[in-house]
């Protein structure tokens, strides 16, 4: 595979496509919808273009896949970015003009089960980037959060290397959609502990792939998108998990299946996202959270252990479903110092 270009960036006042290749969210949600819209609008001064499929319940996989083809063949779109993320966006890949849009790359922006658009323009030589919802992140309760608005618009607008750093504060308890009035308050924090680093004794330095591993599973499951294993030696894997909160013993037999495939032992670094670890219908106290997110880390390392024991890992990295939420770009450079603690990824 050819060495991944970033495609050109938007300027505040470009027109930037708003879609939704999954979940059309703001059809049941339009409350923070339209805040994270206005924010964008405001805050980063874009040009936002909605497409028919973006608030239409129901769309079939054909109908956003082709809001997916006309953003990317539209030469007056220099952005596109996903509303939110779902869990069908495998079904729209079979639909998508490989070629229309190779020849026509702009910078995507989505997580989540957009995994499977992001791997998707790998494969096509094209950098993505892991990150920026307009739902979650762009409609956060009281405000956008610092750090995310920083990387978001470093991402959108630059060029060059993006320090990550870890966060003071942390969060993964967001507002009910339903309580619209709820959207006018900070949602709940906690103290930061910083990142925790294993086998940090080398600098790393390679080209980002990754996303949810719950969707990687599945487009393992599927063979989509899944390249031969030899091609991923040197890169930086980054995963994070979603809201459904897999178990430690999921999270392992995913990264165990993946191993048996031969693919952890390409990966000389490895970035775990701090994990999600509250939802509605699991609305984990202090104590919990810690413990299912040890259990991961555990799970993770296990893995490790057994299929890739002289990897790098960093866990607790804000992406993914995290709030602050940083970008990390896919096919993009990362590196990993383990020596000076520090990542830097290329926007």
């Amino acid at each position: 595979m050819t060495e991944p270009v970033y495609p050109p960036k938007p300027r505040p006042g470009d027109r930037v496509a708003v879609i939704s290749p999954s979940f059309a969210a703001p059809a049941l949600f339009p409350h923070p919808y339209e805040l994270g819209m206005r924010r964008l609008r405001e805050d980063f001064g874009l040009d936002l273009v909605e497409y028919p499929t973006t608030s239409k319940r129901g769309a079939t996989p054909q109908e956003r896949a082709a809001d997916i083809n006309a953003a990317f063949a539209d030469p007056g779109i220099k952005a596109v970015l996903a509303t939110i993320g779902g869990e069908d966006q495998i079904t729209v890949l079979p639909y998508l003009d490989r070629e229309l849009i190779r020849a026509n790359p702009k910078p995507f922006f989505g997580y989540s089960d957009n995994t499977n658009l992001l791997l998707f323009l790998h494969n096509l030589g094209v950098v993505s980037y892991h990150g920026g919802s307009v739902m979650v992140h762009a409609g956060r309760g009281g405000a956008m959060n610092p750090a995310t608005a920083d990387s978001l618009r470093a991402a959108l607008f630059t060029c060059g290397p993006y320090e990550l750093r870890p966060s003071a504060l942390v969060g993964d308890q967001e507002h009910h959609w339903d309580r619209p009035e709820l959207l006018e308050t900070e949602p709940v924090m906690e103290a930061g502990e910083g990142w925790s680093w294993h086998n940090a004794d080398r600098v790393v330095d390679g080209l980002g792939w990754g996303g949810n591993l719950e969707i990687l599973a599945w487009l393992a499951m599927a063979d989509r998108e899944i390249r031969p294993v030899e091609e991923y030696a040197g890169k930086v894997l980054y995963l994070e998990t979603s809201e459904e909160m897999p178990s430690g013993a999921e999270v392992y037999r995913i990264l165990r299946n993946l191993g048996e495939r031969g693919l952890l032992r390409q990966f000389p670094a490895l970035l775990m996202a701090r994990a999600k670890a509250w939802s509605f219908s699991k609305p984990h106290e202090p104590a919990a959270k810690a413990a299912y997110r040890q259990g991961q880390r555990e799970a993770v390392l296990r893995a490790l252990k057994e299929y890739a024991p002289e990897t790098m890992a960093v866990f607790d990295v804000d992406f993914g479903h995290t709030d602050p939420q940083l970008i990390v770009p896919c096919g993009g450079r990362i590196r990993v110092d383990g020596p000076e603690r520090r990542i830097t990824v290329w926007y």
